[in-house]
């Protein structure tokens, strides 16, 4: 469900790390990220057409959260918009495509020779510059850029420093889309927390965010939009494989669900939230 509201002021986004431990967090993430780039193959940074026209001009009412996340970006053809964590790429792709001077950024060395790659392969790596710089300290002026994109990079950062840097650059009137997991319902952070796995792929830092954390992140914009996804059935899909032929319509229904209950909202497991400075 589509949620529009005004972020409280007040409700100032909390510092999580002390600031003697965001060098030790980083270097938790670089290392993360390294595993990740050993294990992403060559073929996966070459993008399917089917798969590129998606975020091209996604309609409003898809039922996919990358997709709208790229809907509520808007026009972005010949403005200025940093890939947030833009990791190898793979979100720098499609905007870059889609018209925009993009500035990719992340904290991994790695990563970004893969995002290179990547839009080297696409005829595009003009149209993007990439940053290894850390997210807590974007080396870009104030009110530099017209647009924020960040994909599963909230959740793998303090909030405080994030939410001022991102304020910082971003133009007045501009807009920052992000697409972060969430874990709101008590039941489920219980049994979460029975489950002991983790994989090498994730670091010790990183945590599902929960709405409140979100709304305080946007506290100093003045405005704020939310719309949840993904209720618990839609993660079977990415492990049960008989079920991978029934995608679209089970997105569909968890679609369905969550814009006629929003008290299902509780149990949705990722947000597409959008700020306007």
């Amino acid at each position: 469900m589509d949620q529009n509201q005004y972020a409280s002021p007040a409700a100032a986004a909390t510092v999580t790390v002390p600031s003697g431990d965001i060098r030790a967090w980083e270097a938790a993430e670089i290392e993360r990220s390294a595993v990740e780039a050993r294990h992403t193959p060559a073929a996966r940074l070459r993008t399917t057409e089917w798969n590129l026209q998606r975020y091209l001009a996604p309609p409003a009412d898809t039922a996919f959260p990358l997709e709208y996340a790229f809907h509520v970006i808007g026009d972005v053809s010949g403005r200025t918009v940093l890939d947030y964590g833009c990791g190898n790429g793979e979100n720098s792709l499609p905007l870059a495509v889609r018209g925009a001077r993009v500035i990719g950024l992340d904290v991994s060395d790695d990563l970004l020779a893969l995002a290179r790659q990547r839009l080297s392969l696409h005829g595009v790596e003009s149209r993007a510059t990439f940053l290894a710089a850390s997210a807590h300290e974007i080396p870009l002026p104030d009110n530099s850029v017209d647009a924020v994109m960040g994909i599963a990079i909230l959740h793998h950062l303090d909030l405080a420093r994030s939410a001022s840097e991102i304020h910082r650059v971003l133009k007045p009137g501009g807009i920052a889309v992000f697409q972060e997991p969430v874990r709101n319902s008590r039941l489920l952070r219980m049994v979460r927390s029975w489950i002991p796995y983790r994989s090498e792929e994730v670091s010790d830092y990183e945590r599902p965010l929960t709405d409140p954390e979100l709304r305080a992140f946007a506290s100093a914009f003045r405005e704020y939009r939310s719309r949840a996804f993904s209720l618990p059935f839609i993660n079977l899909v990415q492990v049960v494989p008989l079920l991978q032929r029934f995608v679209m319509p089970l997105y569909r229904i968890d679609a369905a669900l969550l814009r006629r209950t929003r008290a299902l909202d509780a149990f949705a497991g990722i947000r597409v939230i959008s700020m306007r400075k």
